[in-house]
């Protein structure tokens, strides 16, 4: 099946098809049950206590419009972008207005069925971020070591318009970091932040010895409210950068920063992009979608 997204050098224009707006079209498959990126430390020293969440919605309301609302013809834009570190730039509204609703969409259909989990510490405190993946079982705990849920379900695939949005800003990404290695991602982290959720600072190091060793990218898509996002070589707070990831945001981390220790410190409320909250009725919170490959 031959993709619909039309992605151009520094900008991304798209649309989600008819089968994957209706999930009716699509064979349901149970997606895997997994925590947030909690910081390396804790995995040490925490044991967590999974839970399946019940249904809930990305959105105000469930009479929101969906990807044909008037937001379709929103025009795409040239993105700017900063080099943060060698291996690490970030894209600024690469993501087109029409391709957020596209992906909130998508995310909306598993949240609404009950597809997003979060980890709960033993003693009972709750985590603030909630999780899903498509394409690889992932734990805080064992990483991608077990490839199914307890249930014996395997995770949902990436949506193909997803992996070429990926492909096409890493893509763009290298045109301006001749270092930068190319990547074909296999696994996507969606984190759903509340107004109070944060990351704790960790590195993404489960993935394979081969893509570590390359330093294959990891591409981070953000929607909603800009968080504040924390990044350095190690763990000292005087140390550690701060830059704002905005609705459109992709950062892309790669080569030498692949292991780069990074999180979330905190979400900032009411600064979503006006058609995402009027059009589709978004909460005032945070999606992210982190791809890596394996």
């Amino acid at each position: 099946m031959k993709s619909i997204w039309s992605c151009n050098m520094m900008s991304s224009s798209a649309i989600f098809s008819p089968a994957m707006k209706n999930p009716s079209c699509q064979r349901i498959i149970r997606p895997p049950t997994f925590g947030d990126a909690f910081d390396v430390r804790l995995r040490r020293h925490i044991t967590f206590a999974k839970r399946v969440d019940k249904p809930f919605s990305l959105m105000y309301s469930d009479k929101y419009k969906g990807p044909n609302s008037v937001c379709e013809s929103t025009p795409s834009k040239l993105s700017t972008y900063r080099i943060l570190e060698p291996g690490m730039i970030l894209l600024e509204k690469y993501v087109s207005i029409k391709d957020q609703i596209d992906i909130i969409y998508e995310c909306e259909k598993w949240a609404k069925s009950g597809f997003f989990n979060h980890c709960d510490h033993q003693n009972g405190a709750k985590c603030k971020v909630m999780n899903m993946c498509f394409g690889r079982n992932w734990d805080p705990d064992t990483g991608y070591k077990e490839r199914y849920r307890s249930d014996g379900s395997a995770p949902p695939p990436i949506p193909y318009e997803l992996v070429s949005l990926v492909k096409a800003a890493v893509q763009d990404a290298q045109a301006i970091l001749n270092e930068l290695p190319s990547m074909h991602p296999d696994i996507c982290s969606v984190n759903y932040y509340p107004a109070n959720g944060f990351l704790h600072l960790h590195q993404d190091h489960d993935e394979s010895s081969d893509s570590l060793r390359r330093g294959l990218p990891v591409v981070s898509i953000s929607i909603g409210e800009f968080a504040t996002f924390l990044y350095g070589d190690s763990r000292i707070k005087k140390k550690l950068k701060r830059i704002f990831l905005y609705s459109g945001d992709v950062l892309i981390f790669g080569g030498k920063s692949r292991l780069i220790y990074h999180g979330v410190k905190q979400i900032s409320q009411y600064r979503s992009p006006v058609p995402l909250v009027t059009e589709f009725g978004l909460r005032n919170d945070r999606l992210s979608l982190t791809f890596r490959q394996f």
